[in-house]
């Protein structure tokens, strides 16, 4: 079989400690990098950024934020959508102020800003844990849009309470606004997302990221052998942040254009990102693309099949895609509460041993 570990030799604990020990995922990892960044754009249109790609990127990078506190550090958190919009907000008010500053590093200072709001909300963590931590972040979650929605100077005194984007050129290439392509929008969010994951994985597979997972599996045990429950802690809800900081500016300047807090950053956008990693699969990487993937396809082939297949209203047609979705997230946690990752690893571990699979 094509699957097979037989031959490939380590000789060093750096090259058997690999972030793709096995040459095949290596190759195909590099598959898939090379299809999205080099044939996509060229057959990308407005359809498939808007509807498909741009909010898959973003959601999987919103996901693997939150993957970070609540998967891998065993924080529970329901603020996501408020802390999206901490980053959208940001972004705007940075490009506001700096409208020559490059928009790489807007994104960067916007991850940082949320990063410090998350520190700060993440506190109670050193306390509570559990329910009562999820209760903390969901105050959290409310104040901010309270805030981002009744306080002018966020929104600069606009009478509609919204924020647009203003065009934003990333090397002599327009990524926001009207006048920017579909595949310059696709490849800039691509980018940010596949740099930010390849940090991601490196980063859990660390000292840092093994001092999270101990503090999730058993923080008085990792606390007794030396681990500083409130530098892990903190340090999760500061990493958390940034991604899903960034994830919100990415969300607003480059997909949307422009937002109102209330109805882009309220609750549902929290448990949209919560149903994502424990359906992709909570303390994975790959868990947070896999999740991110079934919610923003399952959605749209339930509804070209009712609306375009069995005729229903669109109005009707949203209902039961609603119900569907309840069911087939129900059905799918009883089925593997470990999420898609877990199945592609059991995928994975049966090609290895066939044709003896067990």
């Amino acid at each position: 079989m094509f699957y097979r570990e037989s031959g490939q030799l380590k000789s060093s604990y750096i090259a058997d400690q690999a972030m793709f020990p096995i040459a095949q995922d290596r190759w195909f990892v590099i598959g898939v990098l090379a299809v999205a960044f080099l044939v996509a754009p060229f057959f990308i249109n407005e359809y498939w950024a808007n509807a498909i790609l741009l909010p898959f990127l973003v959601y999987a990078l919103a996901a693997l934020g939150l993957n970070i506190l609540t998967g891998y550090c065993g924080q529970v958190s329901l603020g996501t959508g408020a802390f999206m919009a901490v980053g959208a907000y940001a972004s705007f008010k940075l490009v506001g102020f700096f409208p020559e500053l490059n928009f790489l590093i807007v994104l960067a200072l916007s991850g940082v800003v949320t990063a410090a709001v998350g520190m700060i909300f993440g506190l109670p963590s050193l306390r509570i844990k559990g329910f009562y931590l999820a209760v903390a972040t969901l105050a959290a979650q409310f104040f901010l849009v309270w805030m981002f929605n009744k306080v002018g100077w966020f929104y600069d005194y606009n009478l509609t309470g919204m924020i647009t984007v203003r065009p934003i050129d990333f090397f002599g290439i327009r990524i926001t606004g009207p006048e920017a392509t579909p595949a310059a929008k696709y490849l800039f969010t691509l980018t940010v997302v596949a740099v930010l994951a390849l940090s991601a994985k490196n980063i859990v597979r660390g000292r840092i990221g093994r001092e999270w997972m101990a503090i999730r599996d058993m923080d008085i045990a990792a606390e007794l052998i030396g681990i500083r429950p409130l530098q892990a802690k903190l340090s999760a809800f500061a990493v958390s942040s940034f991604y899903v900081g960034v994830a919100g500016a990415l969300y607003f300047a480059v997909y949307l254009g422009s937002v109102e807090p209330v109805e882009a950053f309220d609750i549902n956008q929290s448990f949209y990102v919560l149903f994502i990693i424990i359906i992709g699969g909570l303390g994975s990487v790959l868990g947070a693309f896999l999740g991110a993937a079934f919610i923003v396809l399952v959605p749209i082939l339930l509804k070209n099949i009712m609306v375009g297949g069995m005729g229903f209203d669109s109005g009707m047609a949203g209902h039961v895609e609603i119900l569907l979705m309840g069911l087939l997230i129900i059905f799918f946690l009883i089925v593997e509460p470990h999420g898609l990752a877990r199945l592609w690893q059991i995928a994975k571990e049966k090609l290895r041993l066939w044709p003896f699979p067990h």
